[in-house]
């Protein structure tokens, strides 16, 4: 996942229960020079004061959310300028978000991947998590017209309902850089 010695820098997305967190740490083992960037887990650097995604007050979580953006941004800069290709495990529901997170990964060439194994695969893989990593979520139908409707022309939307975790790596390391690319 370079092109001319310029690591890309994968960012990965989807619904809760998509695969976000397993496959961008699979895909990092499977290349020689790589960097896993998750979102919850940099979220866990705040240590009071946190106001998850769509917690409140509102105005706290879009700040916070922004916030997380561009530190994931600034981590994957980082990387990619040393050498590593980044991948980053991100909820990007609009296309402002997915063109802000552009924005701040210029000049790295961008690959975007879609996680979208469908709606009730996702809500089944959610409600088979650790309690402790569960995300709790009722806006799922909501979210997919929302995330098709504004970047669905991007990226390599792919339908992992089939696969497993490490089939969904295996053919991200082989296809992303022909099907992903978005900058």
């Amino acid at each position: 996942m370079t092109t001319a010695d310029v690591p890309h820098c994968l960012l990965v997305t989807g619904m809760p229960g998509a695969g976000k967190s397993t496959v961008t740490r699979l895909v990092a083992e499977r290349l020689p020079r790589s960097a896993r960037l998750g979102g919850d887990e940099l979220n866990k650097m705040i240590v009071s004061g946190f106001v998850w995604a769509l917690g409140e007050p509102a105005d706290e979580a879009a700040r916070q959310v922004a916030l997380l953006h561009r530190n994931l941004c600034s981590l994957a800069n980082n990387f990619a300028d040393a050498g590593f290709t980044c991948l980053i495990d991100a909820m990007v529901p609009s296309r402002a978000k997915l063109d802000f997170f552009l924005s701040l990964l210029t000049p790295h060439p961008v690959l975007l991947v879609v996680l979208s194994p469908g709606i009730e695969v996702c809500r089944y893989r959610n409600t088979i998590r650790d309690p402790r990593d569960r995300f709790d979520f009722d806006g799922y139908e909501a979210l997919d017209n929302d995330m098709k409707r504004e970047f669905g022309d991007a990226g390599w939307w792919f339908d992992t309902s089939t696969l497993t975790p490490d089939q969904t790596a295996d053919r991200i390391v082989r296809d992303a850089h022909r099907r992903a690319l978005v900058y």
